[in-house]
C-alpha cells in the first residue's frame, strides 16, 4: 500500500467514525449523505476549527454542540441570494399561483430551506399575488444554526443589486426594497413577511411527514444525498403532497428514475415544476 493509499484509507475510517459518532451522540443521521461531498465539506471545516485531522474534529464535535452546528451549517446549501433562480419563480407565478387560488388555504413546505433566501422569495411572491394572508409556509432544515439564520431574515447588503435583478426577472411587481430595511451592511426583511412562516429543524434522512401540503419545494437538496436517501425523500414528499399538489425541484434534479416518477405530470420540465396526478 502506498503512502497516499494509506492516507486515503485512514481518512475514510475517520469519516465513518465521525458520522457514527454524530448519529449516536445527537441522533443526526449523515450516513446516507453523498460520501465524497460530505468528506470535502468536513475537510473544509478543519482549518476554521483549528484542527488537522477528522479525528480531532470528531472529538470537538462530540464535546461541543456549537462545533456540530458549524459543521451542519457547512453541509446545507448556503446561498444567500434572494430569487436566485428567477426563471423558476417566474414560472411559479404563471403556472402555480393560479392553482393555489383554487384553495381556501395554502400550505407550502420548503424542505431544506438553508438560510432562508428562497423562503423569503416565496413569501414575497405570495404577497404580491394576494395569497400570503391565507398561506402558511413551513421552512425546515437539518441545521439549527441555519434555521436561526433563516428566521432572522438578515442577508448581506452587498447582494441587493443581484437580488433586485433576480426579483425583476422573476416578475416582481413592486420594488424589492419595499420588503426590507438596511442597517450596518445588512438587509432585514420586514416582520410582516415572517408572520405566516414557521421555521423549524427537520432531518430528511430520519424524520417523517408532518402535514399535507399544496406545494413542496425541495430545491438543490437531493444532490447531497446518495441514491437510497434520494428515494426515501421522494417517497416522503409524495406522501406529504395533497392530490394535485405541486413539487418544485432544483435545476440539477429531476423526477426521472425516482420511485414516484409516473405519479406526477410535468407543468414545466425546464424549471422542474411537477404536479402530483395520482
Amino acid at each position: 500500500m502506498t503512502q497516499l493509499e494509506d492516507k486515503t484509507e485512514l481518512a475514510e475510517i475517520e469519516l465513518a467514525l465521525l458520522i457514527e459518532g454524530v448519529y449516536r451522540r445527537y441522533g443526526i443521521d449523515l450516513r446516507s449523505y453523498e460520501r465524497d461531498e460530505l468528506q470535502q465539506h468536513i475537510f473544509d471545516r478543519l482549518p476554521p476549527e483549528g484542527v488537522q485531522t477528522i479525528s480531532a474534529l470528531q472529538e470537538k464535535v462530540l464535546h461541543e454542540r456549537d462545533a456540530l452546528e458549524r459543521l451542519l451549517l457547512a453541509l446545507v446549501n448556503g446561498n444567500q441570494t434572494v430569487f436566485s433562480d428567477p426563471d423558476f419563480y417566474a414560472a411559479f407565478r404563471v403556472l402555480v399561483v393560479p392553482l393555489l387560488r383554487t384553495y381556501p388555504y395554502v400550505r407550502i413546505w420548503h424542505a431544506g430551506c438553508a438560510t432562508g433566501a428562497d423562503v423569503y422569495a416565496t413569501a414575497i411572491t405570495l404577497a404580491e399575488e394576494g395569497l400570503y394572508q391565507r398561506s402558511r409556509i413551513y421552512a425546515t432544515e437539518l441545521s439549527r444554526e441555519a434555521v436561526n439564520r433563516a428566521r432572522s431574515g438578515v442577508f448581506p447588503l452587498a447582494e441587493v443589486p443581484q437580488n433586485t435583478s433576480n426579483y425583476l426577472r422573476a416578475g416582481g411587481k413592486n420594488y424589492l426594497s419595499d420588503y426590507f430595511t438596511t442597517h450596518a451592511g445588512q438587509i432585514f426583511f420586514n416582520p410582516e413577511l415572517k408572520r405566516n412562516i414557521i421555521f423549524s429543524e427537520h432531518n430528511l434522512a430520519t424524520d417523517g411527514s408532518f402535514n399535507e401540503f399544496q406545494v413542496v419545494l425541495c430545491r438543490n437538496v437531493m444532490p447531497h444525498f446518495n441514491p437510497e436517501l434520494q428515494e426515501r425523500v421522494h417517497e416522503l414528499i409524495y406522501e406529504s403532497l395533497a392530490i394535485f399538489g405541486v413539487l418544485g425541484l432544483g435545476r440539477r434534479e429531476s423526477l426521472r428514475y425516482s420511485p414516484r416518477e409516473v405519479f406526477y405530470e410535468a407543468l414545466d420540465e425546464k424549471n422542474r415544476i411537477y404536479r402530483k396526478a395520482l
